[in-house]
């Protein structure tokens, strides 16, 4: 009777069924290494596309789906011992850190950069840079948790973000 009981609550659970998806609505990012662009999702549309650059080599930045972690603005640099808001800080002025290949947030992130000549490029050790003023708009929009999608697709920003759930499929016209 207990299993029977046990079971029941999980089949009417308000947590069931446990999914990692967004909700159409939630803001959302989606980074395309094929064309080294992201796209900020947000209200179930596309709100801005940004240039960036992502690794030296595809294996560099990790594909799959991951969540926000951590915020920083003007982060430090540990790796060479560089403060926040330095000139000579590759960060730039922000990092948003993201969970990829069971990390906490720290090793890999969309963040500014000290070198904008390198937007675009395949060029990093795995993190996706952006414009300074690219990086602090998108920063000042989404909270920790939201998702973020890296993939390297011929697809369009459109369908990955209707597949992922970020956006509702198209209705058929009459």
């Amino acid at each position: 009777m207990k299993l029977m009981l046990c079971f029941w609550l999980l089949i009417v659970s308000p947590i069931w069924p446990l999914g990692d998806n967004p909700r159409v609505g939630d803001p959302y990012i989606i980074v395309n290494k094929q064309t080294n662009k992201l796209a900020y999702v947000n209200g179930g549309k596309i709100q801005r596309i940004f240039p960036v650059a992502t690794g030296k080599t595809s294996d560099l930045t990790p594909e799959g789906e991951f969540d926000v972690v951590t915020k920083a603005r003007n982060p430090y640099y540990i790796k060479k011992n560089i403060p926040g808001g330095s000139p000579e800080n590759p960060l730039g002025t922000r990092w948003i850190g993201f969970n990829a290949r069971g990390t906490d947030g720290t090793k890999y992130g969309i963040h500014g950069t000290n070198a904008p000549g390198s937007i675009g490029k395949y060029i990093s050790q795995g993190c996706i840079r952006m414009y300074k003023k690219d990086v602090e708009y998108l920063f000042d929009q989404i909270p920790i948790g939201t998702k973020v999608l890296i993939v390297k697709s011929p697809k369009s920003f459109e369908q990955l973000a209707r597949e992922n759930g970020a956006m509702r499929a198209e209705q058929p016209t009459p």
